[in-house]
């Protein structure tokens, strides 16, 4: 049986949103998260993408989400397990936890 690919995308910035003050940056949050993760699920199947808002790398879905976070005012990091939002601002690990459960992904041994 094959194993499907999760990909945990973290969307955020050198600067911490305004309304965020006093929590971690988007890059410290992106890597508690992947030893958060790691510690619980078998990770051989996640794979982790960080972008940053200010300098998104040159994809479409990627460029279209920045504009929305310009335009709607979303406070960052933004995390997504595969197309789902499951966080936006200080991320639940409870919330992403339950969107990997939902997508099959093994516990560690």
């Amino acid at each position: 049986m094959g194993k499907t690919k999760v990909v945990i995308t973290i969307y955020g910035a050198e600067q911490i949103c305004a309304s965020c003050v006093g929590a971690p940056g988007s890059k410290d949050t992106y890597e508690w998260l992947q030893a958060a993760i790691g510690r619980k699920y078998d990770d051989d199947v996640i794979e982790y993408e960080y972008v940053d808002i200010d300098h998104p790398p040159n994809e479409e879905k990627h460029q279209q989400f920045v504009a929305r976070i310009v335009e709607e005012d979303l406070f960052y990091p933004i995390v997504f397990v595969n197309e789902e939002m499951v966080a936006e601002g200080i991320p639940r690990l409870k919330t992403i936890y339950k969107e990997l459960d939902k997508h099959g992904v093994g516990l560690q041994d």
